[in-house]
């Protein structure tokens, strides 16, 4: 199917176009509209008349953004009016949706007339929170804008202009960092004097470009001091004296090219004719002012960028205006200024030096990106740029005193970090918590180019010690292939240790009556799973983490033999957080016990509530079955009963019930019409199940078919924390695993203290 062919299915398949609306509130009993219109909606009505800022509070507004547009410049299609425009104003909506949780209505205005637009948005402030300007061709855009920031009290943002200056502004900084040069020192030339080239321009004398040292040109030329043909007020501004006439004459010598013009207007002879280690950004779109591979073979020393996705650093506007109104909403901020943008600038361009996420490099079919020529700028899906950008935006809202709120910043990056999921809003709060009490964890697989990344994570951020334990000659060329710094973690060698003769000796001791001869244990000492479990076991480190090139029985055999159960706990066994929406549970036994005795689901349901309120969330904990309160009598129905009784026995504090089907235990409304006797008290949150094998199947259904994010498998009831991954785990799930284990070391540290 062709491109065109495709795009046309896409867009009328279904429900027609690409957005919806939909309530976020419950509408479906008289009592629900009662609440949403007549007469409950009179009572925030009230509210806002009396005090406006509580228009944020009762309503969407300031969730809520317009994508104005009259169509007059829209995309590469040109002046193609308000109605054509529309397809690429609902893009944009789901673009803001998408990446930034952010409403949109898109607003189409016919009229080629300024002031017909101004007034038109003018009019409109009450609905929304913020304005984005698209697809208004140059001058009038400029125009416009500057009307509607001076007249509306909420932000105005034409992403036309800014969205280019930044997000190109940030990947010039780090451009300008690998080259070797200061912005105060390069020349640049900036063909394009449409609304894009002017903001770019802008942006640069911001971050501390010369006036002087900009050479602006349109499809005329030089922009220079006495030109007359095809001049306004806003390409005035840049017109210096030269006398440079034509872009070839400009680009001799020049540091720098910023182009976001037309296909073809810079070619081989006038990229070489550029200093040493040329920077160029041909971001004319779709087609690049040069083709990328006829820059590059022009000159192998430059550092290129283009608006190309198919190319190395893509200056992509989606990293920029969702962001940018995610941070300037959430403080109900009155305008998007200056500080804001520059804020938006640095915080990409930091973020770009930041080791790169595996659902990153594996979204880009790529083993490796890191910070350097061919990569500038964050790719467009990386998670991160959320938490980064909005944050900066909104710090930079609150201290330029255009903020109507202020927010605790920490707070709010968990808060975004809940928009791009449960599980980021939880790690994000439990990593806080550990990195006020570092603990060590020690990794044996510690050459796995996983294990290095997550452990540069944990280093980094200060959330935990990592020690790598293995060859130090191969870890140290693992980490060097994938560009990772080891400064600051601990590597050791188990053979070289200094404490290496008396973990044998402890080893021997533990198990010489299971086999192992003192020549067995020095053997078995010298493997870094043995190993890093003595650490544990002695206190020389405080958890471990292993699992990512080895089966789970042969991962959790050292742990087994060395540091063993808690007392008085008969097995381990494994839970998964599974996170859905706004919803949390903890399923469990998902990868340890087959077919568990009614002594060992007890236990099992005491262990998942202890991590559960290790996480400070109260646990209600429902036994499932395919009975009902003894609906059927049968021995696998009366075996879970009987768990139910022995964890009432141990935990008469604990909010337990059971055997109950799944719908039981989660539909609360079932049990007050025809099970009241149950004193589950609402939907249950934990939720053990009867074998292995429903377990493992219902965790990876809900994870499959629903989209749950989880985090685990979580190991319960060894004496101190160790966690075995799956093989196929993320850098991701590594680092996590080890910041819950350090939770769970502080709490044993914390309880051991008070006894």
């Amino acid at each position: 199917m062709s491109l065109e062919k495709e795009a046309l299915e896409y867009h009328m398949k279904g429900r027609k176009g690409k957005i919806e609306v939909k309530p976020s509130k419950p509408c479906s009993t008289q009592h629900d509209l009662s609440l949403a219109y007549t007469p409950g909606v009179a009572e925030p009505c009230r509210k806002i008349e009396k005090n406006p800022n509580d228009v944020f509070k009762y309503t969407a507004r300031g969730n809520l953004v317009a994508v104005v547009s009259n169509g007059t410049a829209v995309l590469g299609l040109g002046d193609i009016g308000p109605l054509a425009s529309k397809p690429v104003m609902e893009g944009k909506g789901v673009l803001f949706k998408r990446f930034a949780d952010v409403d949109v209505f898109d607003i189409e205005v016919d009229s080629k007339d300024p002031d017909d637009v101004i007034r038109v948005v003018k009019l409109l402030e009450p609905t929304f929170g913020g304005i984005n300007l698209e697809d208004i061709k140059a001058p009038e855009c400029f125009y416009i804008e500057e009307t509607l920031k001076k007249t509306m009290s909420i932000p105005v943002f034409h992403d036309d202009q800014h969205g280019t200056a930044i997000i190109s502004g940030a990947g010039f900084l780090n451009a300008l960092e690998i080259v070797g040069k200061k912005i105060g020192d390069v020349v640049a030339v900036f063909n394009g004097a449409g609304a894009a080239g002017i903001a770019c321009a802008k942006m640069y004398l911001s971050l501390g470009m010369k006036k002087e040292h900009i050479i602006l040109c349109d499809s005329k030329g030089v922009i220079y001091k006495g030109r007359t043909e095809g001049m306004n007020k806003y390409k005035q501004e840049f017109a210096i004296d030269t006398p440079l006439r034509t872009l070839e004459e400009a680009m001799k010598g020049a540091d720098a090219f910023v182009g976001v013009s037309v296909a073809d207007t810079l070619t081989p002879e006038m990229v070489k004719s550029m200093a040493a280690k040329p920077i160029i950004f041909a971001m004319a779109n779709p087609d690049p002012e040069i083709k990328y591979d006829l820059a590059r073979q022009a000159r192998p020393d430059a550092i290129i960028a283009t608006g190309r996705s198919d190319y190395p650093n893509q200056v992509n506007n989606v990293l920029g205006f969702p962001f940018i109104f995610r941070g300037a909403l959430d403080v109900q901020a009155t305008a998007i200024n200056e500080a804001m943008k520059i804020a938006a600038v640095r915080a990409l361009a930091e973020l770009t030096k930041e080791d790169v996420p595996d659902s990153v490099r594996r979204a880009y079919g790529v083993e490796s990106i890191s910070f350097g020529p061919d990569y500038i700028i964050p790719k467009p899906f990386d998670p991160r740029v959320l938490i980064w950008e909005a944050t900066a935006v909104a710090k930079a809202a609150i201290d330029s005193g255009v903020a109507r709120i202020k927010l605790d910043i920490d707070e709010y990056k968990s808060h975004l970090a809940g928009l791009m999921s449960k599980s980021e809003e939880i790690m994000t709060l439990l990593a806080a918590r550990a990195a006020k009490r570092p603990r060590t964890v020690v990794f044996p697989e510690g050459s796995h180019e996983k294990i290095i990344r997550a452990s540069k994570i944990l280093s980094d951020e200060k959330m935990a010690k990592p020690v790598l334990l293995g060859n130090r000659i191969a870890i140290e060329k693992a980490s060097k292939k994938i560009g990772i710094s080891l400064n600051g973690i601990e590597i050791i060698e188990p053979a070289s240790y200094s404490k290496f003769d008396e973990y044998c000796e402890q080893f021997y001791t533990l198990r010489c009556r299971k086999g192992v001869t003192t020549v067995g244990a020095k053997e078995l000492m010298s493997n870094s799973d043995y190993f890093g479990c003595m650490m544990v076991h002695r206190g020389d480190a405080d958890c471990l983490i292993s699992g990512v090139t080895r089966s789970f029985p042969m991962s959790i055999r050292p742990p087994l033999q060395i540091i063993g159960t808690k007392q008085g706990k008969r097995r381990v066994a494994a839970t998964h957080i599974m996170m859905l929406k706004d919803q949390l549970f903890f399923f469990a036994d998902t990868s340890v016990n087959i077919e568990p005795t009614e002594e060992d689901l007890a236990e099992i349901a005491l262990l998942t509530a202890d991590v559960a309120r290790s996480l400070q969330i109260p646990p209600r904990v429902a036994m499932l079955s395919f009975s009902n309160f003894g609906s059927v009598d049968h021995h696998l129905a009366r075996k879970v009963s009987g768990a139910v009784k022995l964890v009432r026995e141990k935990d008469p504090t604990l909010t337990i019930d059971g055997e109950m089907q799944a719908e039981t235990a989660l539909r609360p409304e079932l049990q007050t019409e025809f099970f009241k006797c149950t004193t589950l008290q609402g939907k249950a949150n934990v939720l053990i199940f009867p074998d292995l094998q429903s377990a493992n199947i219902g965790y990876k259904l809900i994870q499959t078919i629903a989209g749950a994010e989880i985090i685990g498998p979580i190991l319960m009831g060894m004496k101190k924390p160790v966690h075995i991954l799956i093989r196929s785990s993320e850098v991701r799930d590594v680092v996590n695993m080890a910041v819950f284990a350090s939770i769970q070391a502080i709490e044993m540290e914390d309880k051991a203290a008070k006894k």
